[in-house]
C-alpha cells in the first residue's frame, strides 16, 4: 500500500506530464491503491483518482470501483469527499453506472451526505438526463425498498427544478415510458408521487397529454374489474385514483368513464363502503368526488341510467314529511335528519347530468314518482329555509377574526352548503325544470365573477341582512309539514351543526 509521500510523488508525476499524462499508467495505479491505506491515504485518493480519471480509459472500471469503496468507507469525511467527486466519473458510457451508484447512495441517513448525493445527481442530470434517468429507474424497478422510495421522491421534488434545455421533449417521453413500467406495481403513495411527476411534465400539459394521464389513472383504478365495496383496499384504490384524475378533467378532457363507474357500481353500494382510513366519512368523500367530476362529462351512452341511479340515491336523503310516510314511523314529534352535505353533492351531480337530458323529470318518470319527488323537495326546501335563517342570524354582524373561530367556520360552510342546495332546488321547481343556475361547491374556492356576469348564487356569510328568499312554491302548501325551527341536525363533514347553532 502506498504511503502519503508516495501518493504525492505520483500525483506530481501525473500533474507535470501534461499532455503525456496517459503514458504514466503505473503512477495512476499507485494512486488507485491508495484506497487500501489508512485515513490520510484514502482522503488523498478520493481527490486524486477523479482528477486524472479521464486520461486512463483502460482503468475506468478499477477507478470507479476504487472510488465506490471510498463512498462506502466507515469514515464519514472520506465518504463525503468521495461522493462529492463522483460526477467527474460520469463520462460517456460510465454515466448510467455512476447514476446507479448515486441512486443507491440515497439510502444514507447522514443529512450532509444525502445532500451531496442529491447535488451530484442533479449535476450529472444536467450532463446527460437520459443516462441519469436510466440509473434512477433501474434502482426504482429493481433496487431495495428504501432506495426505490428515495429515488421516486428525488424525481418528484427535483425534476421541476431543472431547466427546459435539460427536460427536453425526448427526456419527458423517456420519463413517461419508464413511469408506465413502474406503475404496473406501485403502492398508493407511490402512485400519487408518480402522478405529481407526470402531471408536471410540459409535454403532458396539452389536451392529448392530459387524456393520456386520465387513461393511466383509469387503468390503475381497474375500472374494468368488479367493484367490491366491502374490500377496504379496493375502495381506497378507487378513491386514490379518482382524486388524481379530478384535477385533470376539463371541458376537453372528459370524466364520463369515471362518472358512469361511480353511478353504476359505487352509488348502489354507498352505505356498505369500507375504508382503511380512520375517521373518514367515506360516503361523503365519494359523493364529493362524483360532484366534482359531474361538471366534465362528455357524451354519455348510459346517461338516462346514470341519472336514474343518481335520482334514486337522492331520494334516500330527501325524506317525505312525517305524515306522508307510509309506515308512520316518523309521525309525531321526531323529525328526520336532513343531511345537507350529502344532498348538496347528489343534487349538484343530478343537476349537472340533467343538463344533458333536461326532460328526464318530466318525460322519463311517471306522474306518481314526479309528484313524490316534488313533495320531498318542498319539505326539504322548507327545512332549508329554517336552517338558513338560523345560520344568517348566528353570523349577523360577525366579520374578520370573529368569522375565524372554529364554530363560525362551521356555520360559514353550512351556509354555503344550504345556499347551494337552495339555488338548485329552485331550478328544479321551474316548469319545466331548469338546469341553468351555477353554484360553486361548498368546499371549492369561490370563482371570481367576470364583469357583466350575473351571480346566480349569493353566499351571504357577512353580517349584512340578506335579501328575503322564497321558501319554495306556494302551490300545494297545505301538504307541507312545517317543522319547528332548531330541530334540524345534519351530517356535514362529520360535524353537527345543530350543536353549533345552540351555542350561538
Amino acid at each position: 500500500m502506498p504511503t502519503v509521500e508516495e501518493l504525492y510523488r505520483n500525483y506530481g508525476i501525473l500533474a507535470d506530464a501534461t499532455e503525456q499524462v496517459g503514458q504514466h499508467k503505473d503512477s495512476y495505479q499507485i494512486i488507485l491503491d491508495g484506497v487500501k491505506g489508512g485515513t490520510k491515504e484514502k482522503r488523498l485518493a478520493a481527490q486524486f483518482i477523479p482528477k486524472f480519471f479521464k486520461h486512463f480509459p483502460e482503468l475506468a472500471d478499477s477507478a470507479i470501483n476504487a472510488q465506490l469503496d471510498l463512498c462506502e468507507d466507515e469514515d464519514v469525511s472520506i465518504r463525503r469527499q468521495a461522493i462529492k467527486e463522483l460526477p467527474q466519473f460520469a463520462t460517456g458510457e460510465n454515466l448510467p453506472r455512476v447514476a446507479d451508484i448515486l441512486t443507491q447512495l440515497l439510502q444514507t441517513d447522514d443529512s450532509a451526505e444525502f445532500n451531496l448525493v442529491n447535488n451530484a445527481l442533479l449535476s450529472i442530470f444536467k450532463m446527460d438526463a437520459k443516462g441519469t434517468l436510466g440509473g434512477l429507474f433501474s434502482q426504482i424497478l429493481q433496487g431495495e425498498d428504501i432506495v426505490r422510495e428515495r429515488a421516486i421522491k428525488f424525481l418528484s421534488t427535483k425534476l421541476k427544478t431543472l431547466p427546459d434545455e435539460v427536460l427536453t421533449k425526448e427526456v419527458e417521453e423517456l420519463i413517461l415510458t419508464e413511469s408506465k413500467k413502474v406503475l404496473e406495481d406501485v403502492t398508493g403513495e407511490e402512485f400519487v408521487l408518480f402522478m405529481k411527476i407526470l402531471s408536471g411534465l410540459k409535454s403532458l400539459q396539452t389536451v392529448s397529454g392530459r387524456q393520456q394521464l386520465v387513461e393511466l389513472v383509469a387503468e390503475q383504478a381497474d375500472l374494468e374489474q368488479t367493484f367490491n365495496p366491502s374490500d377496504p383496499d379496493c375502495v381506497d384504490r378507487l378513491l386514490q385514483c379518482t382524486r388524481q384524475a379530478v384535477p385533470l378533467f376539463s371541458k376537453n378532457v372528459h370524466s364520463t368513464r369515471f362518472v358512469t363507474y361511480f353511478c353504476e357500481h359505487v352509488l348502489p353500494n354507498l352505505s356498505s363502503l369500507t375504508t382503511p382510513v380512520e375517521g373518514l366519512d367515506i360516503q361523503l368523500e365519494v359523493l364529493k368526488l362524483l360532484a366534482e367530476m359531474s361538471s366534465f362529462c362528455g357524451d354519455m351512452e348510459k346517461l338516462e341510467t346514470n341519472l336514474r341511479k343518481l335520482f334514486d340515491k337522492l331520494l334516500e336523503y330527501m325524506p317525505l314529511p312525517p305524515e306522508e310516510a307510509e309506515n308512520g314511523e316518523n309521525a309525531g314529534n321526531e323529525e328526520p335528519k336532513l343531511q345537507f352535505s350529502y344532498v348538496e353533492c347528489l343534487l349538484y351531480s343530478f343537476h349537472q347530468l340533467g343538463r344533458k337530458l333536461p326532460d328526464f323529470l318530466t318525460a322519463k318518470l311517471n306522474a306518481e314518482k314526479l309528484k313524490d319527488f316534488k313533495i320531498r323537495l318542498q319539505y326539504f326546501a322548507r327545512g332549508l329555509q329554517v336552517y338558513i335563517r338560523q345560520l344568517r342570524l348566528a353570523l349577523q354582524g360577525k366579520t374578520g377574526e370573529a368569522l375565524k373561530t372554529e364554530e363560525n367556520k362551521i356555520k360559514v360552510v353550512a351556509l354555503k352548503i344550504t345556499n347551494n342546495i337552495n339555488v338548485l332546488i329552485k331550478d328544479l321547481f321551474h316548469i319545466p325544470p331548469s338546469y341553468k343556475s351555477t353554484v360553486t361547491l361548498s368546499w371549492k374556492p369561490v370563482q371570481k365573477v367576470e364583469l357583466g356576469q350575473k351571480r346566480t348564487n349569493e353566499d351571504t356569510t357577512s353580517g349584512s341582512p340578506p335579501k328575503k328568499s322564497t321558501a319554495g312554491p306556494k302551490r300545494d302548501a297545505r301538504q307541507i309539514y312545517n317543522p319547528p325551527s332548531g330541530k334540524y341536525s345534519s351530517n356535514l363533514g362529520n360535524l353537527n351543526y345543530e350543536r353549533s347553532l345552540q351555542g350561538k
